[in-house]
């Protein structure tokens, strides 16, 4: 049974809390404490799957709440439900929380994300990496890209038009700004899934605090893997990215799922980030396994670490909260036959532009390289489209990431 800690200063927020979530008593085992150091001693006696917390609290606030609950219990996932919007606070709390709730949170609300979040926890099966991932609170980015964000912030110069060039070209600062601006403490009447737009919407002085105060952005030169390039992955993730767009406009779909198509080619390889970055010597080994026995990384991941970077990005992603299409899209771009979907769908773009741009730029020499997966089209009455999607992608692909 998933067991799940409320944390709330107010008695009769958790009585509240107690009434609405009756229904869900016979599939969680709830606790509701009043004080974080009450929450700390519980935890220690009974560990939670999940622990919800207010943020302003008298002695110890939510947010220093979750920071010990990530350093005790990695594996937790960390969500505050807060009446507190102010963006001073959303930046305290964005290290070490999974996602953000306001109150009044509807039944609804709170029921689906916790239980799209205890899903995402049984998803991946390996302890050490689902701790490792529940603790990822930054990510590395392309040293020339930190430092290009670095100089235009301290600028005299410095423009937000500038900023979203720049950070829309990075797999990591695109996944921490959509995070933070798809909180529910902004109060978006819809979920944003292009890094442009969220950086408008943070403004100048968020960005500022995010790298310079809270840190999430973080520079890493490439990790001591040999054969691996930070900036060759990224390279890499902008033209699937832009390849999967191209793909869904020639399907004639709109430009939402356009954008989501771009969005899941930029972050379909983030837990190769999330691996290489924090497990080296293991994906050394996972690297000399591909190409001993040429087979692709991902079935390399599989044998040596027990999951997939396909698998860990979709865990990250979803206990931040982006959308099922694109978690989908991530988890499935290897693999597409063992999603339910069975029509065209921002996974099908993704999973034909990955495999198309590494006929382009092989990824280790000597591994197999993944392989369109025809069945999975024919099933999609799609089985003769990627030809034709791939005379169509490469002219214009190569003329609009000449043109960015």
């Amino acid at each position: 049974m998933t067991t799940v800690l409320f944390v709330d200063d107010q008695p009769l927020i958790l009585d509240g809390l107690r009434r609405m979530l009756r229904p869900m008593a016979d599939q969680w085992d709830m606790e509701f404490l009043d004080g974080g150091e009450k929450a700390l001693a519980y935890l220690a006696a009974h560990p939670c799957d999940v622990v919800v917390t207010d943020m302003r609290m008298p002695r110890m606030n939510g947010a220093q709440l979750l920071k010990e609950v990530m350093r005790r219990y990695p594996d937790t996932i960390r969500i505050i439900l807060s009446g507190q919007s102010e963006c001073e606070t959303i930046l305290q709390s964005i290290g070490c929380t999974h996602q953000f709730l306001t109150k009044p949170c509807s039944a609804k609300v709170l029921i689906d994300t916790l239980k799209r979040s205890c899903a995402l926890r049984n998803q991946l099966q390996v302890p050490a990496l689902k701790r490792l991932t529940s603790q990822v609170s930054s990510l590395p980015s392309v040293p020339a890209v930190y430092h290009e964000v670095i100089s235009e912030i301290y600028s005299s110069t410095g423009s937000v038009a500038r900023l979203k060039e720049i950070i829309a070209g990075d797999v990591a600062m695109t996944a921490k700004v959509l995070q933070l601006v798809n909180s529910s403490f902004f109060g978006l009447p819809r979920r944003v899934v292009n890094a442009s737009e969220a950086v408008s919407l943070l403004g100048l002085e968020t960005i500022k605090a995010l790298v310079l105060s809270v840190g999430v952005f973080s520079q890493i030169e490439n990790p001591q893997v040999p054969g691996y390039s930070l900036q060759a992955m990224t390279e890499h993730c902008l033209s699937v990215a832009t390849l999967a767009k191209i793909i869904a406009q020639c399907e004639h779909c709109d430009k939402r799922f356009a954008d989501d198509a771009f969005l899941a080619g930029m972050l379909h390889d983030i837990g190769l980030l999330v691996l290489v970055s924090n497990l080296p010597a293991q994906y050394i080994d996972v690297m000399a396994a591909a190409t001993a026995k040429q087979i692709p990384l991902h079935e390399a991941e599989q044998e040596i670490l027990g999951a997939t970077h396909a698998d860990v990005g979709a865990y990250l992603l979803g206990l931040w909260g982006l959308p099922q299409s694109i978690l989908e899209a991530i988890a499935f771009h290897h693999t597409p036959r063992k999603s339910p979907l069975t029509t065209f769908s921002v996974l099908t773009a993704v999973h034909v532009a990955d495999v198309l741009d590494h006929k382009h730029r092989p990824r280790i020499p000597g591994a197999a390289d993944a392989e369109i997966d025809q069945l999975y089209l024919d099933g999609l009455d799609l089985g003769d489209r990627h030809e034709v999607w791939r005379e169509t992608c490469f002219p214009r692909v190569t003329e609009t990431l000449a043109h960015d």
